[in-house]
C-alpha cells in the first residue's frame, strides 16, 4: 500500500509518499508561497540532495496538482500513475473536542473541520483546503483526517479546563487542547518498542522542543496532561512564542503599545520567545552560538528556555506519581545537548542521573541516562508523517 501524507499550511504543503510494505519513503518534499510571488517546489532526491523547483502555484489546488506532477516527474518522481496512490493522510491541527481520533474523510468531517477555524484560522484553513484540493483532484481516493491534540483527548476534565465560567467551555469550547500529539503519541510509544517496556505500564514524560515546543505527561499508554493549551502559544517559552505569560501582562501590554487583540496575539506568537529576549534569532543553534561567544541574553535565553522545560517535567512527575521515562525529541530536543543536560540537572530527587557522555548524541535513538538512573532519559526522532500513514493504513483496512 503506498499512502501519501499532506501537512497543508496557510501557504505551504509538505508531503511525504511511503511504501506501506516496509515504511520506506519513496518521495519527501515540500511547496512554499502558495498564493505569492516566487512559489517553488523543494523536493527532496533519492540520494538526499535537494532541488528547488519554481512554479506559480496561486491556490492549493494548483500546490497539490503540481506535487503530484513531481510525483510521477520520470527524472525525480517515484510513481507512473496517480493509481499507485491508495489512500491521502492529513495533519490537521486543531479537532477541537468533535474528533477524538483519527476519521476517514466524508462531508461532515468537512463540515466539522470548517466548524473549528475560530479555534485555529491559519491552520485548519489551509488543511481544509488542502482536502478540498485533492477531492478535486482525486475525487475516488480516499482520505484520512489525524488530528494534532487528539491524543490529548484523554486527559480528565480536571486537567483541561480553565478556572472560567463554565459556561464559556460550554459555549465557545474554551479549555486546553494541546498540540504536536502525533509526536507525542508517537515517541512513547517508539521509546517503550526501543527500551522492550509495556506503554501500559511507564509513566512517561514527552518533550517534543523545536521551534514550537510542548511537554505531555502520559500515564500507561494515555495522556494525562500536556503543557500547550487552547492554541499552540501556552507551555513552555519557544522559538518566537513567549509560552506562559499573566493574562493581565498580555493586558497592560496591549494598553500601553496601543495593540487590538490580533496584533498581540501576533505580538506573542511571533515575536517573543527566544527571539524576543535575545534579538538576534529564533534559531536555537544561533542562541547557543552566541551564548558561547558571551552574549549575555543570549546566555539568560537558554537559562530561561531550559528552566521552563524543568519545570514541567517536575509536574508532570507530580501529576503522574513518578515518571519511568523522559524522551527527547524534535529539532532542539533531538540535537541541543546542553538544553537536555542542563533541563535535566537537579532531577536528581527524581531519579534522573545523566550521562554527559552518552548525551553527545544528535539525531538518533539513544539512552542518554546513566546505567544507575532510576529514570530513563532517551533521544528518539520523531515521525509523525509516518504515525500518520499508518493512522491512515489502519482504518481503510478495518
Amino acid at each position: 500500500m503506498k499512502i501519501l501524507v499532506l501537512n497543508c499550511g496557510s501557504s505551504s504543503i509538505k508531503y511525504k509518499l511511503y511504501n506501506m510494505d516496509d515504511n520506506s519513503v519513496l518521495a519527501a518534499g515540500g511547496v512554499e508561497r502558495i498564493g505569492l510571488d516566487e512559489a517553488f517546489i523543494k523536493v527532496t532526491l533519492p540520494n538526499g540532495e535537494k532541488k528547488k523547483i519554481m512554479h506559480d502555484m496561486p491556490d492549493h489546488k494548483e500546490g497539490v496538482n503540481f506535487v503530484f506532477q513531481c510525483l510521477l516527474d520520470p527524472e525525480i518522481g517515484a510513481i507512473k500513475s496517480l493509481d499507485e496512490i491508495d489512500a491521502v493522510g492529513h495533519r490537521i491541527v486543531q479537532g477541537g473536542d468533535l474528533f477524538e481520533k483519527s476519521v476517514i474523510v466524508d462531508k461532515s468531517v468537512e463540515d466539522g473541520i470548517e466548524s473549528l477555524c475560530d479555534l485555529a484560522p491559519v491552520h485548519n484553513a489551509g488543511h481544509l483546503k488542502g482536502l478540498r484540493a485533492v477531492d478535486k483532484l482525486m475525487p475516488n481516493t480516499p482520505q484520512v483526517c489525524v488530528f494534532d491534540n487528539a491524543f490529548h483527548s484523554t486527559m480528565p476534565d480536571y486537567a483541561y479546563l480553565y478556572a472560567i465560567p463554565y459556561e464559556l467551555y460550554e459555549k465557545y469550547h474554551v479549555r486546553r487542547y494541546g498540540f504536536h500529539g502525533t509526536s507525542h503519541r508517537y515517541v512513547s510509544q517508539r521509546v517503550c518498542e526501543f527500551l522492550g517496556r509495556d506503554i501500559n505500564t511507564q509513566r512517561i514524560i514527552t518533550c517534543h522542543i523545536g521551534n514550537g515546543a510542548s511537554v505531555s505527561a502520559v500515564k500507561f499508554g494515555k495522556c494525562v496532561d500536556t503543557s500547550m493549551g487552547l492554541t499552540p502559544l501556552a507551555g513552555v517559552m519557544m522559538g518566537s512564542r513567549s509560552g506562559d505569560i499573566d493574562p493581565s501582562a498580555v493586558t497592560f501590554l496591549m494598553e500601553k503599545l496601543g495593540k487590538k487583540p490580533q496584533e498581540m496575539a501576533d505580538f506573542l506568537n511571533k515575536e517573543s520567545g527566544v527571539l524576543g529576549i535575545t534579538g538576534i534569532s529564533s534559531d536555537m543553534r544561533e542562541i547557543e552560538s552566541a551564548a558561547e561567544e558571551g552574549n549575555e541574553r543570549a546566555q539568560l535565553a537558554l537559562k530561561m528556555y531550559n528552566y521552563r522545560i524543568k519545570k514541567y517535567i517536575g509536574a508532570y512527575a507530580a501529576a503522574m506519581g513518578g515518571v519511568d521515562i523522559i524522551v527527547w525529541t524534535a529539532g532542539v530536543g533531538e540535537n541541543q545537548i546542553g538544553t537536555r543536560l542542563e533541563s535535566c540537572s537537579g532531577l536528581e530527587f527524581l531519579g534522573v542521573k545523566m550521562d554527559a557522555e552518552a548525551n553527545k548524541v544528535r539525531g538518533k535513538e539513544a539512552i542518554i541516562s546513566a546505567p544507575d538512573s532510576k529514570v530513563t532519559v532517551c533521544v528518539i526522532p520523531t515521525d509523525e508523517e509516518l504515525m500518520i500513514a499508518k493512522d491512515t493504513m489502519n482504518l481503510l483496512q478495518k
